[in-house]
């Protein structure tokens, strides 16, 4: 939609530097943006890039104001602040009320007058739609359920059964959420399934993404607290609790019944053993391991970085001998004694 750069920058407490009644109706990067576009300047390896942006205007950090050869709206927190405007000029697509007629509703399901069930989305007994909620073609909504106010399943959601989402949720197709944990016995017959009972409780304004598992409790619920950012491809078992405003990037694996603290983040396929606890602000690198409690916030990894193929083949030839060399410098140190 249209909107004034004056009133963007009024909107969220912004300082604009140029007209304040020029329109931009769309979002753009530093190259691609025309005369209508508003766009962002987080980084300064990309500032070189300003002098030539056809973007209507930037929004910036104010010491890079003078670079811009249009209109600036200035922020501390350029990234955040365009992400509030671009909101505003791009929302979520609307959507009537309604359920569609290929649709399958549970006679005991409660869905709001004001929410949306799409196409061939079911709804199992005992579930609740709240306000303004869009639930997206091939969705399946199974028993005892709540999808809260202004939620969103995009398409092909699962909820299995017993899932509580709060307000705002935001779930991307093919999330699958409140399916059986991976508990089994052995015995000498082989395994024995475990049944998993309990659900999954999730709070307001979290999005997870395309193709996340988050599975139920065993007995308990898992638990994922407010705010939460879960990106494409993570795998949380059961009985985990994340605390709220935590973010975990793609092809992350949280094992089971593990307790990670508040504003933690999570790079990509980084991983956490099972049955420990992680406090809060809590930062782990890309592929990084975490196989005990973390009691002390910081920044943690343990991945080895990509190296020529020949230089990885030397170390790992050293470290191979490491077991002789040990032995070697155990003896010298007998025999010097």
């Amino acid at each position: 939609m249209a909107i004034s750069l004056g009133e963007l920058a009024s909107r969220f407490g912004c300082e604009l530097i140029g007209d304040a009644d020029s329109p931009v109706d769309n979002l753009a990067s530093l190259d691609g943006a025309n005369s209508r576009s508003l766009s962002f300047l987080s980084n300064p390896a990309f500032r070189n890039k300003l002098a030539t942006t056809e973007a209507a205007a930037v929004v910036l950090r104010p010491e890079f104001a003078g670079d811009a050869p249009n209109a600036c709206i200035i922020s501390d927190n350029p990234y955040a602040s365009y992400a509030k405007m671009a909101g505003v000029i791009c929302p979520p697509p609307a959507f009537e009320p309604g359920v569609h007629p290929t649709a399958e509703v549970s006679a005991s399901a409660t869905i709001s007058a004001t929410a949306h069930v799409a196409a061939h989305a079911f709804i199992g007994d005992n579930t609740t739609i709240g306000d303004f909620s869009f639930i997206g073609p091939g969705c399946v909504v199974g028993p005892d359920c709540e999808v809260g106010d202004h939620g969103r399943l995009i398409a092909n959601v699962t909820l299995a059964r017993k899932v509580m989402i709060g307000s705002r949720c935001i779930l991307h197709p093919g999330a699958v959420i409140g399916a059986d944990g991976f508990g089994n016995a052995m015995t000498p017959e082989g395994w024995v399934k475990v049944p998993q009972v309990g659900g999954v409780r999730i709070g307001d304004d979290v999005e997870i993404g395309a193709n996340s598992t988050i599975d139920c409790g065993a007995i308990d619920d898992t638990v994922i607290e407010d705010g939460v950012r879960i990106d494409n491809l993570v795998m949380v078992a059961h009985n985990v609790t994340i605390g709220a405003h935590t973010a975990i990037a793609g092809q992350c694996g949280i094992a089971g019944s593990t307790v990670i603290g508040k504003r933690c983040m999570f790079a990509g396929q980084s991983g956490v053993v099972g049955h420990i606890k992680i406090c809060d602000d809590v930062i782990v690198s890309g592929q990084g391991m975490v196989s005990k409690d973390i009691t002390e916030p910081g920044v943690y990894a343990s991945s080895f970085p990509a190296e020529p193929v020949r230089a990885w083949n030397r170390s790992v030839a050293r470290i191979r001998r490491l077991d002789k060399l040990s032995e070697r410098v155990k003896k010298l140190e007998r025999d010097s004694t």
